[in-house]
């Protein structure tokens, strides 16, 4: 991380990126909002030292629980909505193309490992795909830009969109610590704060990490071995 902050800058260009690429107007919140507000947090840290309160209003207590509810839920393909939710990924993002089955090679088009994407959701969850129809619904340009490599020098080899996707999820919710009662480090206590400010800030800081991934991977020239 750049010491000056470079990487908050990124984040807020990325950001106003997403907005500048949306297509679709959503009441679900603004990327430009929270990469603003990340920057400005990281910014105010810089400048002091003084250790935050962790302790949560009772607003912020019902707003993780709610945001933890939906982190506990595992995939079923048994579920009529489960199931729903993932042929309406495939129609965001193949929206010319009929999907065969929830169970069929198509899938590895997207990204999936296998023919069967229910058994790459084990590491982040009936979330993980929410996450992903989230980004393809409310910024279906940057999305798609994502889904087939658009932008940049790309590899031969790239990372697979679909699994960096629930990767990104799992990832998020370590890093922020989200299954703990309450924050123990200031990224969490800072996320907690925009959750209060809009439900759907865990999922518009995925959209932004995703497209920060990408930014990455190009950088680092990076392909497929690179994945891990």
């Amino acid at each position: 991380m750049d010491d000056r902050g470079g990487s908050f800058v990124a984040v807020r260009r990325i950001s106003q990126g997403l907005e500048r690429g949306n297509t679709c107007h959503s009441t679900s919140g603004s990327t430009a909002w929270l990469g603003r507000g990340l920057s400005c947090v990281c910014a105010q840290s810089r400048e002091s030292d003084a250790r935050p309160s962790f302790d949560l209003t009772p607003s912020q207590e019902e707003c993780l629980q709610r945001l933890q509810n939906r982190i506990d839920i595992a995939y079923d393909s048994s579920i009529p909505e489960h199931q729903e939710a993932l042929r309406a990924l495939w129609n965001a993002a193949f929206p010319e193309e009929e999907l065969r089955g929830l169970i069929s090679e198509q899938w590895k088009e997207m990204g999936w490992q296998g023919k069967d994407p229910s058994t790459d959701f084990r590491g982040g969850g009936f979330i993980s795909l929410e996450n992903l129809l989230f980004f393809a619904t409310n910024f279906p340009k940057s999305f798609k830009d994502l889904l087939w490599k658009l932008e940049g020098d790309r590899s031969v080899w790239e990372y697979p969109f679909a699994v960096a996707g629930v990767n990104i999820t799992f990832m998020l919710i370590q890093m922020l610590d989200l299954e703990a009662v309450k924050p123990r480090t200031m990224v969490g206590a800072v996320f907690l704060k925009f959750l209060s400010e809009n439900e759907s800030a865990f999922d518009l800081l995925y959209c932004i990490t995703f497209k920060l991934m990408d930014h990455q991977w190009l950088a680092m020239r990076a392909s497929y071995m690179d994945f891990n």
